[in-house]
Order: C-alpha cells, then structure tokens, then sequence
C-alpha cells in the first residue's frame, strides 16, 4: 500500500487514476472557500465564474457531475480561476468556510425544495441557502420560514441580465434575511454590474419575498418593453418599408440617446445577422411564435389582485398567448385575404407616401412614452405589494440597480 500524498507532484501529474477525475484530484483543496454554488446549467456556471473572476474561490455542486467537471475545466480555460468541483452534497457543503453561503440555480418550484433538502441536511445553525431562480414570492416566505426553524438562514434574489449578465454583472435583487445579506454583500457588491453614475446594480431589496416580488415584477416590465418593441419594428418595417440595413442603423442611432438600453442595442444587431445557411437575413426567417417562462403571467395577475392598471404589461402577455395561436392565426389571414381587406390595405400603404425620417422620429417618441409607461405599470405594483406586506420598498433604489 502506498501514498499518493508522498509522491512528487511532477510524478502524480502523470500517473493514471483509473477511477478518478484528475481536473476534481486538483480541484479538491485544503482551503475552505469562501461561498458554494448548486446548479450548474449555464445561468449557474456563469455565474460562479463571475465570483470567481472577482477574487473569491468557489465550491460548485450539480446533481448531473458532468456539469461538475464543465465548470472546473472551462474555470481552468478562461484564467486559471479558483473554481472547486465536488461530486457529492456533503463534501461540497462541507469545503465552505463558516457560516457558510451557499446559492442555489435550480429550476422554480420542486427542485428547488429538494436541493434544500439535500444540502440542508449537512448546514449548521447560522449557515445561508441564497435562492437565485425566479421563483413565486410566496414559495421563497414559506422557505425562509422552514429555514429559521432549523436556525438556517435564507435569501430570494432575482438575477437579472441572462447569462451575459451572470458572467459578467448581473443587476442582482436579494430579499429575505437581512443578516444573511450582510454575509454575503462584498461578493455581490464587486459581481453585479457596475455603472459609472450610481455604482453596483445591487440593493438589499427588503423582508421575505420582496427580492422575487420585485424581480417578476422586472420580467413583467421587460414583457412590455420587448412588446413594444416589436411593435416599433413592425410599424417601420410595414408602413415606413424599412430595409433590415435602414433598421439596424435607426435602432443603433436610437441607442445612443434615451433608448440606450441592453434589449436596444441587441435588437440593432439582429438586423445585421444573416443567414449562414441561406439567403437574406435571418430576422425574416424568425418563427412569430414565442413561449415564456411565468413571471409575466405572475405579474399581471398580480395587478388584478391589486387592483392596479398595467395595460402595457397585460398587452404584451396577450400578445404572447396570441403567437401560440400560429394555426389559428393563418387560417384568419386566409379569411382576411380572401374577403378583399387584404389587398385594400395593401393599396392604401403603397399610394400614401411616407416621410421616412418624420415616421422613424414619430416612433421613437411614441416608443419612449409608451415604455416610461410600462415601468410607471411596474412601479406602481411594487409600490402597492410593499404597502400590503409592510416591505418598504424604495423605489428610486430598483431605478437605480435596473440600470445595468
């Protein structure tokens, strides 16, 4: 019998392991690190290779261990980053300093409970599970409450920014337990997205579920903002005839002023994509179907209980459940051409001619109205919830950390 331990380090390098990963033998270090992530599809890894970018080394855990070993080799890949990758529940919990911190990016709902239950089981009192799904508020108040009773400490925290946003600055909105927060502000304060004007897009949003509250609120208001702006493409594509070179340079124009914004300037380069496997453009070849993942349908039916007007938002959802109707929808345009409407509108849009430059100012104007609209919609809501739970929310401070 023999030691691996006493060996030289350039002759363990090259001995063969027939059972074990080399990546996770090197992986597996003495030192404690500092924060724990579970759940490793891209929001997850993208996101502990953000913390570790910014200086504190990382324990990651997936039930999946292949997702494991992705994570410790592309950390390895992109800067040698001290990313440490476990294979088991325990020895994962167990390799974080105390208390310990760990995040979870598990899928809403069942998920969700069973990781706490596989994690909590080896947590101490005083140690943090961070939920950064996008989960319903009410689940993340019944989970803090579970959590305290085993002397455990629990945060909901929207992640907002998609898998860009993770890897490099996400806008981040923890809600739960204040001391939990304290534990873990330094590492989101240098993670999230950093603004020249106002600093980190990160706040401690409030008490229980307010973090997840406001972040479906968020997505309710993105919901808007996308609606409205498809609307303006269709409008100068239709009517101002628009070529997909005239679109990408009017919204690229149209980021460099009030519009400035992420969903801007990704629509402006859409417009330039062509197809690779084809001819045209890409953008004319894109399904008018789209599905969505809750949190719009969350938001809405959270003004109707409210009682608080959120028409933009309401539109925007209406017109996704619209797009699913793609056979529903083909077969009227065949009623529609059939009766001669079709044709008769065509011939108003070719003989009226249009003042490019006049429609493209017209649109920005009513685009910008129309989202200062949408997020007043949102505001409002937040502002209604944290009086009906007692949150305190601060509104100019959600302002402050959407920026990023």
């Amino acid at each position: 019998m023999f030691c691996a331990y006493y060996l030289p380090l350039y002759l363990l390098s090259d001995m063969k392991f027939p059972t074990l990963n080399r990546k996770l033998i090197m992986a597996q270090t003495p030192t404690l690190t500092r924060i724990g992530l579970a759940g490793l599809a891209v929001m997850g890894q993208n996101l502990a290779l953000n913390i570790a970018e910014k200086g504190f080394p990382i324990s990651v855990y997936n039930r999946t261990t292949s997702k494991v070993d992705e994570t410790v080799e592309r950390a390895e890949k992109e800067g040698k980053l001290p990313v440490y990758g476990y294979h088991d529940p325990k020895s994962f919990v167990q390799s974080i300093q105390k208390p310990r911190v760990i995040i979870m990016l598990v899928k809403a709902g069942a998920p969700v409970d069973q990781t706490i239950k596989t994690l909590s089981a080896y947590l101490e009192e005083g140690d943090c599970i961070i939920d950064g799904g996008n989960e319903w508020y009410e689940n993340t108040e019944r989970r803090e409450k579970a959590m305290s009773e085993l002397g455990l400490l629990y945060l909901g925290m929207g992640v907002s920014g998609g898998e860009e946003g993770a890897r490099h600055g996400p806008s981040l909105m923890p809600g739960g337990s204040f001391e939990a927060y304290k534990n873990i502000e330094d590492i989101l304060l240098k993670v999230a997205a950093q603004v020249l004007d106002s600093g980190p897009c990160v706040t401690y949003i409030g008490q229980g579920g307010s973090g997840n509250f406001v972040k479906m609120v968020h997505n309710g208001i993105e919901y808007g903002d996308m609606q409205l702006i498809a609307e303006a493409y269709d409008v100068l594509k239709t009517i101002g005839k628009l070529s997909n070179e005239e679109l990408q340079s009017v919204f690229s124009e149209w980021n460099k002023g009030e519009l400035l914004s992420f969903l801007i300037e990704i629509t402006a380069d859409i417009f330039g994509i062509k197809d690779d496997k084809g001819e045209g453009y890409l953008v004319d070849k894109v399904l008018d179907k789209t599905g969505m993942k809750g949190t719009g349908k969350w938001t809405v039916q959270q003004a109707a209980e409210l009682s608080i007007a959120a028409p933009t938002i309401e539109a925007s959802l209406d017109a996704r459940f619209l797009s699913g109707l793609k056979e529903e929808r083909v077969e009227a345009a065949k009623v529609f051409k059939s009766s001669g409407l079709d044709s008769i509108l065509n011939d108003q849009h070719q003989h009226q001619p249009v003042d490019k430059k006049k429609l493209v100012d017209d649109v920005r104007k009513a685009l910008y109205a129309a989202k200062i609209c949408s997020y007043a919609q949102g505001m409002n809501l937040i502002r209604a919830k944290s009086i009906e739970k007692g949150w305190d929310l601060k509104l100019g401070e959600l302002a402050r950390i959407w920026k990023g």
